[in-house]
């Protein structure tokens, strides 16, 4: 497996990233993996290149290269301390909806231009932060994006005018939502009302929750990893991916 770090043209600059893809350079197809909030990391490295194992060429952004290159902190985070929350507030507050959606262009155009990339449906997983940003690339383009999944996403139903899962009529993507327990970034009421709109909008999809797992139980430096979830989630998330896009 090549791992190498490139450069992604953005509207806004450019955005570093680590590209994953096979030695035998064969086309296969083009999946996004998509980090939470702490960024490009080991772990996340980890869990891209095992995923690229899987039969893809896989994409790790820094997502929030308006606010810094990898890493994106310089400390160890330790939520929900003072310093930390303003580090994730200077993250996260460039990415509007709108600034998600043309980023999202810009990484698929990126990604659908390299040689190992097969011309077919692409695949985006968020984790954390990034489940709602991996919703928003599949409306930015639903031409190009066939399966979305989120494990402990976080935010994806809200009251406010902004919310995630507003934009699921422009979403033509398969979506899986592995939701964790006792989450307050995505609590039962929320879950429930996501579900709704999942059933209204009509389009194929799971949500289940992972008995036993804390928000952010994938990420293996996670405080609160739980191997025996996360190996489930991997399962799932392998098969998902390729039951739509291979």
């Amino acid at each position: 497996m090549i791992e190498q770090d490139v450069e992604v043209p953005m509207i806004s600059g450019k955005a570093d990233a680590v590209l994953f893809y096979a030695e035998d350079g064969k086309r296969r197809p083009g999946v996004f993996h998509l980090p939470d909030i702490v960024g490009i990391r080991k772990s996340h490295r980890d869990m891209a290149r095992r995923l690229a194992e899987q039969g893809y060429t896989v994409l790790l952004p820094n997502l929030f290269y308006r606010t810094s290159r990898s890493p994106v902190f310089d400390f160890e985070p330790n939520f929900p301390d003072e310093r930390t929350m303003k580090r994730f507030g200077e993250l996260a507050g460039p990415l509007t909806p709108e600034a998600i959606e043309r980023d999202a262009a810009s990484y698929i155009d990126f990604l659908a231009a390299q040689k190992t990339v097969s011309d077919g449906k692409m695949g985006a997983v968020g984790y954390c932060f990034s489940g709602a940003v991996a919703l928003r690339m599949a409306a930015a383009r639903p031409e190009r994006i066939g399966a979305v999944a989120s494990f402990h996403g976080g935010g994806l139903f809200t009251d406010t005018s902004t919310s995630p899962h507003l934009v699921l009529p422009r979403v033509k993507a398969q979506l899986y939502f592995g939701h964790a327990v006792k989450d307050q970034f995505m609590p039962p009421e929320a879950i429930d009302k996501l579900d709704e709109a999942l059933v209204a909008w009509g389009g194929k999809f799971e949500s289940e929750m992972y008995d036993g797992a804390l928000h952010s139980w994938t990420v293996p430096d996670s405080p609160v990893y739980n191997p025996p979830q996360a190996e489930r989630a991997f399962r799932k998330l392998t098969a998902f991916f390729a039951a739509t896009l291979k």
